[in-house]
């Protein structure tokens, strides 16, 4: 059934290039007013999926809905889409003042204020040519029009990463201290989601192609555990549960289980001197698409 809140409604959704199935059929919904983490590993098909629900591209088969209607040529869909991305092209002749005084053409919503008070923060150059402008200049450009558009649906596909750390939590803070105060719906497709995952009400996280979690940040953030100890304690504890990591060193190992543990458990687990840890979302995530934290960083 489909919820009525949804801005976007996807079913059966595939896209394929000649061999290659970069979007396998996928469903879910996005529902409005809701700051979400599209994840997964680069190749994972984060970006065709952005690029699918924007009308940027044809599905294969499958169907989308954003804001009820098809967003594939469709004008009234599409000026209420804001979709910043890393590899933003611009004409060669402009300079960045020319992308904040065009931006009013295509979001209704935008508020100049706004982008004069982030141009000043992010210390952008106004009068010099985009293609001399550094990366991180580059990205602070996207992430403003972004945040000044104020569209209902706004997706950022990694436009951030050319900014420093400082910078970097900069645009996390006013895109929170913004969306309180005007809500939209907001898709962050990133790596570091230690960074974001405090932003996240909702996970979609995308796998060769796949939804494999479709899930509450909150939910998330308690539905599992490291379980640390001798070999022969860590195995008799983990028995019968679904497992999603495990290492060993001699006759230590260290596993992470699936799912809560109730108090029972947790007293039983400090009864055989097993150590229980906390897992963050981005080790969720890693773990869950079955790769190291480096090779899932390294990829993306």
């Amino acid at each position: 059934m489909t919820d009525t809140s949804a801005v976007v409604s996807v079913t059966a959704l595939s896209k394929r290039f000649g061999s290659v199935t970069a979007v396998d059929s996928v469903d879910f919904e996005v529902r409005e007013n809701t700051i979400y983490g599209l994840l997964g590993r680069n190749g994972a098909g984060k970006t065709t999926l952005m690029q699918l629900l924007t009308g940027q591209d044809f599905a294969s088969s499958g169907s989308i809905n954003v804001f009820g209607a098809s967003p594939v040529e469709n004008a009234e869909v599409l000026s209420q889409i804001c979709f910043i991305k890393e590899s933003q092209k611009y004409p060669d002749e402009f300079r960045a003042k020319h992308v904040f005084k065009s931006a009013p053409w295509f979001f209704t919503n935008w508020d100049a204020a706004f982008a004069e008070e982030l141009i000043e923060e992010f210390n952008v150059p106004l009068n010099r040519p985009m293609k001399k402008l550094s990366r991180g200049q580059l990205s602070a450009v996207g992430v403003i029009v972004g945040l000044a558009s104020r569209a209902p649906l706004t997706f950022f596909d990694e436009p951030y990463l050319g900014l420093d750390a400082v910078a970097r939590q900069i645009f996390y803070d006013r895109l929170l201290a913004d969306y309180s105060e005007h809500p939209r719906t907001v898709i962050l497709s990133t790596h570091l989601i230690d960074e974001v995952s405090n932003l996240l009400e909702h996970v979609l996280v995308i796998d060769q192609g796949r939804i494999i979690i479709d899930e509450e940040a909150d939910t998330l953030r308690g539905s599992a555990t490291t379980v640390a100890g001798t070999r022969a304690a860590v195995e008799r504890f983990t028995a019968g549960r679904t497992l999603l990591h495990s290492e060993s060193i001699g006759g230590l190992a260290s596993v992470t289980v699936q799912g809560q543990l109730s108090a029972f458990e947790r007293a039983d687990a400090a009864d055989s001197g097993l150590e229980l840890l906390p897992v963050s979302l981005q080790q969720l995530i890693v773990r869950s698409t079955n790769t190291s934290t480096h090779d899932f960083q390294a990829s993306a």
